[in-house]
């Protein structure tokens, strides 16, 4: 039987490229107020970015709950005994922890679920989980299926370049002294993930140096294997970006994806991120 490859909507994968690739999407949670819905399915990326800049409470996201990952286990367990579940970084979300929770409730089951900490979310998972779900596609084995998890996790990178401060501060990802500098400044803030974690990669004194600091981290790659580009709200300048990087990868096999509200919450519009996989042999240093 086909390795079943389950991931969470954190990984910003498209429904369509989720079918083609046979995995399943667990949404997480988003809320306005009191208001709760999930994420792609209740609610879409443009109603959320304009509830995001319209309502005046900030918007708060949670995981699934660990029923929602028995459900999902126990419906693929019907077609297959090997399930590979891959999720967002454990150290920024409660998913993972749900879904080994959800896991342990199927502890009779005669299927082998695997559950896996990516480190990583948006693009940076879902690149992952590309990779995963290809192997698997392939006919490989489980423990196959989990080499190449294991080997493409610590060759991924990415960097975002946000529009503004302002969701960061919202968020409490800064301090409001720092958001007040940025602000007169007008610096647009790079964000990366190191060991699991969000943390700030420098400022670029303006939009199209941060773009430039963008286009630097795909030409350095080393044996580029896979690449993302992920949008808040900017779609036309996504699809001038993967025009730009053809020069130095193939523009058919670049992902034009949109960001959720898992990091667009801290976001906010005008975010543009950078999400790719090298090859094994690369030993560059993280951005």
């Amino acid at each position: 039987m086909t390795v079943k490859i389950v991931t969470d909507s954190t990984s910003d994968l498209s429904p369509e490229l989720a079918l083609q690739l046979g995995i399943t999407m667990v949404p997480v949670y988003l809320s306005f107020g009191d208001k709760t819905y999930r994420d792609g399915v209740d609610m879409d990326a443009d109603e959320f970015y304009r509830k995001l800049q319209t309502s005046p409470v900030l918007p708060t996201t949670s995981a699934p709950s660990p029923g929602d990952f028995t459900e999902v286990y126990k419906e693929l367990a019907r077609e297959t005994d090997e399930i590979v579940s891959i999720h967002i970084g454990s150290k920024v979300s409660a998913t993972y922890d749900a879904a080994l929770q959800g896991k342990e409730a199927l502890a009779e089951t005669k299927c082998r679920i695997e559950i896996v900490d990516s480190e990583w979310v948006t693009m940076a998972l879902g690149l992952v989980t590309i990779a995963a779900a290809k192997t698997a596609q392939a006919g490989e084995s489980l423990q196959q299926v989990l080499e190449e998890v294991k080997k493409s996790i610590p060759n991924v990178r990415v960097l975002a370049v946000f529009d503004t401060l302002k969701y960061l501060l919202l968020g409490g990802r800064i301090s409001k002294a720092k958001a007040i500098v940025g602000g007169i400044l007008n610096v647009k803030p790079l964000i990366t993930m190191r060991d699991g974690e969000l943390v700030q990669a420098g400022l670029a004194r303006s939009r199209s140096r941060g773009m430039d600091r963008l286009y630097e981290l795909v030409k350095e790659a080393s044996n580029l294997q896979d690449l993302a580009i992920v949008y808040s709200t900017t779609s036309e300048e996504a699809n001038s970006f993967k025009e730009r990087v053809g020069s130095v990868f193939p523009k058919e096999r670049v992902h034009v994806a949109r960001l959720g509200p898992a990091l667009g919450v801290h976001a906010g519009p005008g975010a543009l991120i950078v999400a790719l996989r090298e090859g094994e042999s690369s030993d560059c240093n993280r951005a």
